[in-house]
C-alpha cells in the first residue's frame, strides 16, 4: 500500500489528507464534527466518489459520538446529519449510498441504547471503508486479462488511493497491471479546471514508480492517434441503470475521441457507484461549481478579472461509447441494462452472506 492515507479514523477523529495542497505539500487535517466533514467534501479537501462516501460514513460516526440523552435524540441527530452530508455534492451516488447504509444500521430495532447505536455506526463506517479497499483490489485483478504484456493507458482525472480510500479504481487497474509485471505507460491528462490529473494522478504514479507523461486535455486526440494507446480508463461518480455514466467533466469528450480512434474506453468503479434507481444519464444531477475554478489557477487570474464562466463539474457519457464497465464483481458488457443488475445482485448477495457469517460469530 502507498505510504499515505487519504482517509483514516483514529482516536474517534477523522483524519484526511488535504488534497488541495498536493503535490507540493502533504497536509493532514483532523475533523471533529459533521459540519467539518460537509465542508471538507464541498471544498474538495477530499474528493472522489468512493472516498467521499467513506468520509460521509465517518462523519455520521462523529455525530454519533456527541452526548445524547436517549435513542430518539441520537437518531434524530443522525437523520439531520445525513441530510447535510448528502447535500454536500449531489452527483456522486456513493455519498448517499454510504449515508443511507449507516443510517439503516443506526435505526436497527435491536439496538437498545445510545451506546449501541454509536458502536453500530462506527462499525458500519469501518465496513464501508474496508469494503471499498477490497473491492478496488479485486477490480484490478478482474481487469488484468484485458491488458497485453506491454500496455499504454490514457487516464482521466484522479482515481487512485486519494479518491477511493485506498488502491484505486481506474488508476487501480493500472497499478495492478504494473504490480503483475506488465510494462505500463500512462498518459495523464491534466483534467482542467482543478488539474486532478496533473496534480494528483501524476503524484500518485510517482509514489508507485509507474512511468507517465502529463498531457494537455486537448491533446487526447493526437495521443490516441499517434502514441499507441491500448485503453482509456476513467472512474465514475454515478452509473445509471442503462450504463450512462457521470464522471469528471471531459470524460464525454474523451469517450468520443476514443471511439473515433477505435481505442477501448473502460469505465472502472465499484458496484456501489451503480444507481439502478436512475434510469439514464438525463436523470443524473450535475453539480455546477464556481466560475473562478476556470478563470483562476490558485490566486492567479488567467482570464479578465470577474469574467463569467460555466463550470459543470461532471458530464454524462452515453452508454454507447463505453466498451465495458469493470467492477469488483466482474466486467459488465453491453447491454448494460442486463449486465449491471447482475453485478449489483452479486454484490448484495455477498454482503448478505458476510452479514450472516458475522452474526453467527
Amino acid at each position: 500500500m502507498p505510504p499515505y492515507h487519504a482517509i483514516e479514523w483514529k482516536n474517534n477523529r477523522l483524519i484526511l489528507l488535504d488534497q488541495r495542497f498536493l503535490p507540493h505539500e502533504t497536509v493532514y487535517v483532523t475533523l471533529q464534527d459533521v459540519s467539518q466533514v460537509v465542508s471538507a467534501i464541498k471544498e474538495m479537501t477530499i474528493r472522489g466518489a468512493p472516498a467521499i462516501g467513506a468520509a460521509a460514513a465517518y462523519g455520521l460516526a462523529l455525530e454519533a459520538g456527541k452526548p445524547f440523552r436517549g435513542l430518539n435524540e441520537i437518531l434524530d441527530a443522525m437523520n439531520q446529519a445525513g441530510k447535510q452530508l448528502m447535500a454536500a455534492r449531489p452527483t456522486a451516488v456513493n455519498l448517499a449510498w454510504a449515508v443511507q447504509r449507516v443510517l439503516k444500521s443506526a435505526h436497527a430495532p435491536t439496538l437498545p441504547d445510545v451506546d449501541a447505536v454509536r458502536r453500530a455506526v462506527v462499525s458500519e463506517a469501518h465496513a464501508i471503508a474496508n469494503e471499498e479497499v477490497r473491492n478496488n483490489i479485486q477490480i484490478g485483478q478482474n481487469a488484468l486479462p484485458l491488458w497485453p504484456k506491454a500496455v499504454t493507458f490514457l487516464h482521466h482525472c484522479n482515481t487512485g488511493a486519494l479518491a477511493t480510500v485506498d488502491y484505486g479504481t481506474a488508476l487501480g487497474v493500472i497499478r495492478a497491471a504494473h504490480e503483475h509485471g506488465k510494462k505500463v505507460m500512462v498518459y495523464v491528462d491534466e483534467t482542467r479546471p482543478r488539474l486532478q490529473g496533473a496534480r494528483l494522478t501524476a503524484w500518485e504514479l510517482e509514489q508507485l514508480g509507474i512511468p507517465y507523461k502529463i498531457i494537455a486535455d486537448g491533446a487526447s486526440g493526437h495521443v490516441l492517434k499517434h502514441c499507441g494507446v491500448n485503453a482509456v480508463t476513467v472512474g465514475c461518480d454515478r452509473i445509471a441503470a442503462n450504463g450512462d455514466t457521470a464522471n469528471k467533466i471531459g470524460t464525454y469528450n474523451l469517450a468520443i475521441v476514443a471511439r473515433a480512434h477505435q481505442v477501448p474506453f473502460y469505465v472502472v468503479g465499484p458496484t456501489s457507484t451503480v444507481d439502478l434507481n436512475t434510469p439514464d444519464g438525463a436523470a443524473i444531477p450535475i453539480e455546477e461549481r464556481s466560475a473562478e475554478e476556470i478563470t483562476k489557477i490558485g490566486e492567479e487570474w488567467i482570464a479578465p478579472r470577474g469574467a463569467p464562466a460555466y463550470n459543470p463539474a461532471f458530464d454524462v457519457t452515453p452508454a454507447e461509447y463505453i466498451s465495458a464497465i469493470i467492477t469488483e464483481q466482474g466486467i459488465a458488457y453491453p447491454p448494460f441494462a442486463r449486465s449491471l443488475p447482475e453485478m449489483v445482485a452479486k454484490a448484495q448477495a455477498l454482503r448478505n452472506a458476510n452479514l450472516r457469517r458475522d452474526l453467527v460469530r
